[in-house]
């Protein structure tokens, strides 16, 4: 069993309180973490506000590739340490080491570019003979509180960008899964990473988080998580910067056209993949009414091929959701949804944590399934009459994340672009699809519009400083 300890500036801390992980599987203890206190929230916001070093560009891009070569040569170990803390199957955790391999990458790449602008005074009569310039400085101190689903990727889309910066940071990892947040902070130290420019925390709600938000020297914070806690977080930030990527209820939308092995390959796909634990997850298949019993059939079919049990298995594709009380949530919407007439046609057998794959029809739109976000692998089939039936549909929750759309039709394509209100859509691909420097946000109740992504994320770790010059 590991013991690992939070840190506060590189160090780690001494305490007498600990917080055991559970295996979501079978129950056992994974390990232990020494927590923090609210003194060393404090310290950890004092070492970042005094910490004045600050890594050159290309020191910067230095530890961020080290990291990544480090990270390169212990793949299959994070990726085990993240199945037992998550319950999540080696299939997705292995990806996510990879996608976070490509985090550290790009913001090794991004660290080293200049987004600095240049401006002539004499393009106006107002003008002088001067020239105006743009630089980019980090910020003072930023607070970063990520969620269990992903426990290494979310944790490096956010450490990784502010490094590129220069910006130093406090972690909070969940406090579900934070032994793989602890391995990647120790790693970015041996990166050679400064300890003031990174500290980890866990803790009390009034021992770390409600500092962190409250405190006016924190002056960003990016929280991913759900839409009531990050509400309250911007309730209670006050006059700092504050990044908030919440929850989705993605649609995938699959019109008379469209090809239907590709698209019940990318529902399966979109709906199962990390235990349907994803914010960008297919929550709701939209169907066209002519082609909805042959998807329907060949999704059931499909959706044998998704084998759920023991994550440590290698022949398992779906593990366990979060814990028993997210397998019981996602059975009572299920049984809700079959009240009102939806009909299960695979899955639907909760064994504690686990939850298969779950295919259910005859879903009524306003049922809790598709009206709120259920973070877990259910497939529920809506019929729909025509696009323009899918995009009111699509566009009739309080989220507003990402969507997917499967045509042969160019122009259905650009209206479903044009019309759906959210941050992304994909064509014929799943809503979650996208690179790690691309930019990533939703609206509404998914977020505030500000996208992360490598090279958005950086913009929010930094501030533009403007200076003139005689010329």
């Amino acid at each position: 069993m590991l013991t690992l300890a939070c840190y506060v500036a590189g160090k780690p801390v001494t305490s007498s309180q600990t917080l055991a992980v559970k295996n979501p599987y079978d129950g056992s203890t994974v390990g232990e973490v020494l927590v923090a206190s609210r003194g060393d929230t404090e310290l950890a916001i004092n070492a970042a506000r005094g910490f004045h070093a600050t890594p050159t560009r290309y020191q910067r891009s230095a530890i961020l590739d080290a990291a990544r070569q480090k990270l390169e040569t212990r793949r299959e170990e994070f990726a085990r340490l993240i199945t037992s803390e998550s319950g999540l199957c080696l299939r997705e955790t292995r990806y996510e080491v990879g996608r976070a391999l490509d985090v550290l990458r790009f913001a090794s790449i991004e660290s080293l570019r200049d987004d600095g602008q240049s401006f002539a005074c004499d393009v106006s009569p107002q003008g002088k003979a001067r020239r105006i310039f743009t630089t980019r400085e980090p910020l003072g101190c930023a607070a970063c509180i990520t969620p269990f689903n992903h426990p290494l990727n979310q944790v490096a889309h956010k450490i990784a960008p502010a490094i590129a910066a220069g910006t130093p940071v406090i972690l909070k990892p969940s406090e579900k899964t934070p032994l793989t947040a602890i391995r990647f902070a120790e790693l970015l130290y041996e990166a050679g990473l400064p300890g003031p420019m990174l500290s980890l925390l866990l803790g009390p709600v009034k021992d770390i988080a409600e500092p962190l938000v409250e405190d006016p020297h924190v002056e960003l914070i990016s929280f991913t998580g759900s839409v009531n806690v990050g509400k309250r977080i911007a309730s209670h930030a006050g006059y700092k910067k504050v990044v908030l990527e919440l929850g989705g209820n993605d649609p995938l939308i699959v019109l008379e056209d469209a090809d239907l092995d590709l698209a019940v390959t990318l529902a399966a796909e979109g709906s199962y993949r990390n235990s349907g634990q994803r914010c960008t997850a297919v929550k709701r298949i939209l169907v066209h009414e002519k082609i909805e019993v042959e998807f329907t059939r060949r999704l059931v079919e499909k959706t044998r091929e998704y084998v759920c049990g023991n994550p440590a298995d290698e022949a398992t594709r779906v593990g366990t959701v979060i814990d028993e009380q997210a397998a019981i949530y996602l059975d009572t919407v299920v049984k809700e949804a079959v009240a009102a007439g939806a009909r299960v046609l695979a899955g639907g057998d909760r064994r504690g944590a686990l939850f298969p794959p779950t295919v259910i029809t005859n879903v009524p739109r306003d049922c809790r399934m598709v009206d709120c976000e259920s973070f877990g692998p259910l497939a529920p089939i809506l019929t729909i009459r025509d696009l323009g039936d899918a995009i009111e549909t699509a566009n009739g929750t309080a989220f507003g994340l990402s969507s997917g759309i499967v045509t042969r039709s160019l122009e259905s394509a650009l209206r479903a672009v044009r019309e759906l209100k959210c941050g992304t859509v994909n064509v014929n691909e799943v809503p979650g699809f996208r690179v790690e420097n691309s930019p990533f946000g939703g609206i509404k109740d998914s977020g505030l519009g500000i996208k992360e992504g490598v090279i958005e994320a950086m913009k929010c770790f930094s501030y533009v400083k403007t200076f003139s010059l005689p010329w």
